[in-house]
């Protein structure tokens, strides 16, 4: 009798990780047939998100940096941009930063990528975790301080790190959601007009 019960219980066992499954694989599927925003670690994310669809233009702001020199987004007009959303407690963002140092760094000379990686103040530990974290990293890309947190709802932000990248005109060639390295930013940066 008990081999029975154990047959049945793994039995409905099983056929709940079945369902588990298929509920996840028609979630993903939804997700990538979905016009709208398509989260996947690590890709490119694209569809239209409120007027942040690609092609249209990025939003204007004006936020002071780790420094309290004041930077707009409309001051990189001609120039490719990679636009960063990032916090010092996101374990992704820490994994990133050593890469896009690495590829500012290289690219820095040339003078037509700049990198802008907007913290979040508001939702991080404060501007002197943040002023540690980017001494930590070596940082030395415009680093602008959302600390009222209208940056990042104005770029409906809700997973970091999150990267817009803008072609010369200040129009949205890309949106990636999650961590980038080097070759990634290179091969994003090459696609832009």
């Amino acid at each position: 009798m008990n081999k029975k019960w154990l047959g049945v219980a793994l039995l409905m066992l099983l056929a709940g990780i079945a369902i588990v499954n298929i509920v996840k694989d028609r979630q993903e599927i939804t997700e990538i047939e979905n016009p709208g925003m398509k989260v996947v670690d690590q890709e490119v994310v694209s569809g239209e998100e409120n007027g942040l669809g690609l092609g249209s233009r990025a939003p204007d702001f004006t936020l002071r940096t780790l420094e309290g020199k004041e930077v707009s987004l409309s001051d990189y007009q001609g120039k490719k941009v990679i636009l960063n959303f990032w916090a010092t407690w996101c374990p992704p963002c820490k994994a990133e930063m050593p890469h896009m140092q690495s590829f500012y760094e290289k690219e820095a000379e040339k003078g037509n990528v700049e990198i802008l990686a907007v913290n979040l103040t508001s939702e991080d530990r404060g501007k002197e975790e943040v002023a540690k974290f980017a001494e930590q990293y070596g940082l030395t890309f415009p680093i602008p301080l959302d600390e009222d947190g209208t940056i990042g709802q104005r770029y409906q932000i809700a997973t970091i790190p999150t990267t817009y990248i803008l072609n010369t005109d200040g129009t949205i060639h890309q949106k990636i959601i999650g961590p980038m390295d080097e070759q990634m930013m290179r091969e994003l940066v090459s696609e832009l007009k």
